[in-house]
């Protein structure tokens, strides 16, 4: 009944999935499975609702009856919050980022991943495989792309381009040397930073604490 009440609620169309096998445990979402979360609307209404995020489609997904709906793009101005756990979601150009590190330099992570499809057998006993984007359209076209696992073969690289929020400015970063610019005032912070500790940009957890230590002094 909530669900439906969501629905109505945001006057919002939603993009359908069906069923498939469930054949491996590699996942294109955030979360292992729908969790029980909340969607804050700009009007302070609040929506409960089943809840997982596809990073392959980058939208976010409520289940309803056995079927995954996705909210439409155009009315994500609606929602200042979705709440899944613990963890907090905003929107910024219609798709959601994770508040990682809150601070004057607020840290967002933007949930992303590739999929690769399997391999197939090329000249001479050779693999060959096909691009992430013919993968998704295959996915796609075949209403796999909701579903919380993907057949078996399908391979998921999942990576996060950050956002940083410094000096009144949001500024988006893809590797260290960017990162190391936004904070070209604490070139020196920085650069001790990473001699005594190697900040990894692949691991969340060593760019927030880099992020924390420089916003700190």
């Amino acid at each position: 009944m909530k669900c439906l009440y969501l629905l109505l609620v945001f006057s919002l169309s939603f993009t359908s999935s069906y069923s498939q096998e469930k054949v491996n445990e590699l996942t294109h979402y955030l979360f292992p499975e729908f969790t029980q979360g909340v969607i804050l609307m700009k009007n302070g209404i609040k929506n409960n609702a089943l809840l997982n995020y596809n990073s392959l489609t980058e939208e976010m997904i409520v289940e309803k009856k056995g079927k995954k709906l996705a909210l439409i793009k155009e009315k994500l101005d609606l929602i200042d919050t979705v709440f899944i756990k613990d963890r907090k979601f905003f929107t910024l150009n219609s798709k959601f980022i994770e508040l990682i590190f809150d601070s004057k330099g607020n840290l967002y992570a933007e949930h992303k991943c590739r999929v690769n499809c399997p391999s197939k057998t090329a000249g001479y006993g050779g693999k060959s495989q096909t691009s992430g984007t013919s993968s998704y359209q295959s996915l796609s076209t075949d209403h796999m792309v909701y579903e919380l696992k993907l057949p078996d073969g399908y391979e998921i690289k999942p990576y996060i381009v950050y956002w940083l929020e410094r000096n009144g400015e949001l500024n988006k970063f893809y590797n260290m040397r960017q990162l190391k610019k936004i904070y070209n005032d604490k070139k020196d912070l920085y650069v001790d930073y990473i001699k005594k500790y190697n900040a990894n940009f692949d691991n969340q957890d060593s760019i927030v604490q880099l992020i924390k230590y420089l916003e700190t002094n």
